[in-house]
């Protein structure tokens, strides 16, 4: 069965064979990358659920009213999102894309290339993934190692 391996920041290193790395620098890295301006959440979310993913360039701990259709204002904050919620919004974005939300990456003739569940079944079946995280921390690699090898 495939498994997620621990890529060390070592000079040198040489993963295992059969063995992908999806991290930082790659085709698969996750844009969500925790604690960083690319992973905030409003809160609470415009629809009164308990967070959603900010879009606006933000800052964590930012204050901003936002004014609805119908005229009433909410007051928000942003704050990073925690792993589980980064990991969250990846399988989100690979598995039910939306206009707003969805995974890409460049191909060789320098086109967007929508990466999709198929894809990642096609590319990534039946091998191991690496990547920077520690092995005892939620990752991206472990929702590709899911989706990778699970039925179509």
């Amino acid at each position: 069965m495939p498994k997620r391996i621990h890529r060390p920041a070592i000079r040198g290193w040489r993963p295992p064979t059969n063995t992908i790395y999806v991290g930082r620098g790659s085709e698969w890295q996750t844009p969500y990358r925790w604690r960083t301006r690319n992973a905030l959440a409003r809160v609470p979310a415009l629809d009164g659920s308990a967070w959603e993913y900010e879009t606006r360039i933000s800052a964590d701990g930012h204050h901003h009213p936002y004014m609805h259709s119908d005229g009433h204002v909410t007051s928000h904050t942003s704050r990073y999102m925690t792993r589980r919620e980064c990991v969250d919004l990846y399988r989100q974005a690979l598995t039910a894309p939306t206009n707003r939300l969805y995974l890409y990456r460049w191909t060789d003739d320098h086109r967007i290339d929508r990466i999709t569940p198929d894809t990642v079944r096609t590319e990534l079946a039946g091998r191991n993934l690496a990547c920077r995280c520690a092995l005892n921390q939620l990752c991206h690699a472990d929702v590709l190692l899911e989706i990778a090898n699970q039925p179509a």
